[in-house]
């Protein structure tokens, strides 16, 4: 208390910052780092939940590389991320676009498009399952059937299963990306489009020219935020292959999906943390490659 006496009010007042900020900074290191770094001594141990943690140095990694299963989830889930995120972006973007330039009912209309993306995922899975069930439930093969076209097996595929689970998830994300697309459109200054129309520019040469170079930031950042949600795919995947989780054959299983599986249905602890481990450094390649595209856009400008 002397101590404390001793000092200034302005060092009173940092003193006083600091223990605020000591609060939710220790707050949040234990509830992030502590399971962060207990995941990963975990990954080196066996564990069923009821008996002791017991080492077993690499066995998990080494059960890890040589189960088929695991590299069959492993192309599953980047095939999610290699299909998903340049197509929801496309999508994304030539509706932002397009409604940019919309000025009736703009916002009514922005409001229908984001409206997916306040839907609770697990009530759009089951709708989307619905939509997939073979003649005469589903709405999908009666409309097909209604035409003279056979029905198709959406979920009971191991080609066409995959494609069903993720246009939800596509469908899901669309309405917070054309947001963020419409706000990097509406940042780009007027000025360089008048100069386009000024020194007679075609549409297509300001489109590659000035719109998608000056969008660059918004678009890294959108292909950051969507890669690792497609990585991170779970609850589509889980409520419409409930029946068989992860589809036929493990057609559809994304790595979090079989980490799930792996400690709750096989109780398997140490082995779906060396899994989720895998799952981590998988997330952090993608947020480096995020830090050095945005590193090499500032030596760019």
């Amino acid at each position: 208390m002397r101590f404390y006496r001793s000092l200034t009010i302005a060092q009173k007042q940092i003193v006083w910052a600091w223990i605020f900020l000591a609060v939710p900074t220790v707050f949040y290191i234990w509830i992030r780092f502590y399971p962060t770094a207990n995941a990963f001594v975990l990954s080196f141990q066996h564990w069923n939940l009821l008996s002791d943690r017991e080492w077993a140095g690499l066995d998990n990694y080494v059960r890890l590389w040589n189960d088929p299963v695991f590299w069959v989830v492993f192309k599953n889930t980047f095939i999610y991320l290699a299909l998903g995120t340049p197509i929801s972006l496309a999508l994304s973007f030539v509706v932002a676009y397009h409604l940019d330039k919309v000025r009736f009912m703009h916002g009514f209309i922005r409001a229908l498009y984001f409206l997916p993306f306040m839907t609770s995922a697990v009530a759009m899975a089951w709708v989307w399952r619905w939509f997939y069930q073979p003649v005469p439930i589903g709405l999908i093969n009666n409309a097909l059937s209604s035409i003279g076209i056979p029905q198709i097996a959406f979920l009971n595929s191991t080609t066409n299963a995959l494609p069903a689970v993720l246009a939800p998830a596509i469908w899901a994300g669309l309405g917070f990306q054309i947001i963020i697309f419409m706000a990097g459109l509406r940042a780009i200054p007027q000025t360089y489009y008048e100069a386009a129309r000024i020194d007679g520019v075609s549409a297509w040469t300001t489109l590659t020219e000035i719109t998608l170079p000056l969008l660059k930031p918004t678009i890294v950042f959108l292909v950051v935020f969507s890669s690792i949600g497609f990585l991170r795919i779970f609850d589509q995947v889980f409520n419409m292959t409930t029946n068989d989780p992860g589809g036929p054959l493990n057609s559809t299983k994304p790595l979090v999906l079989l980490i799930y599986d792996t400690a709750f249905n096989g109780f398997n602890m140490g082995y779906a943390a060396a899994q989720t481990v895998v799952l981590f450094v998988v997330l952090l390649v993608v947020s480096l490659l995020q830090l050095y595209i945005m590193r090499d856009r500032d030596r760019v400008s």
